[in-house]
């Protein structure tokens, strides 16, 4: 089972499909009991479904915001081992 930094690195290619089965499926497995990676998941389809319909137009404060404080949380968590 893949912990949550492991799970997080790989959302954007889970959602793109681009994993390998194995892989696909670890992150699946990992999604299916942790709530937090859950919420980051949702956010990241919030995030590309909301970037999808924008040109030029800037981030609203709560979702710089949030991505802010996501980005930060990797940079603290560091890689996974």
């Amino acid at each position: 089972m893949i912990n949550c930094a492991e799970a997080v690195k790989e959302l954007w290619e889970f959602l793109d499909r681009n994993l390998a089965p194995d892989d696909q499926a670890a992150v699946d497995e990992h999604l299916a009991f942790c709530r937090r990676c859950c919420g980051e998941l949702q956010f990241a389809r919030e995030l590309r479904a909301f970037l999808a319909t924008k040109t030029s137009h800037e981030l609203p404060g709560e979702v710089r915001g949030r991505l802010t404080r996501f980005i930060a949380d990797l940079d603290t968590n560091g890689p996974p081992s």
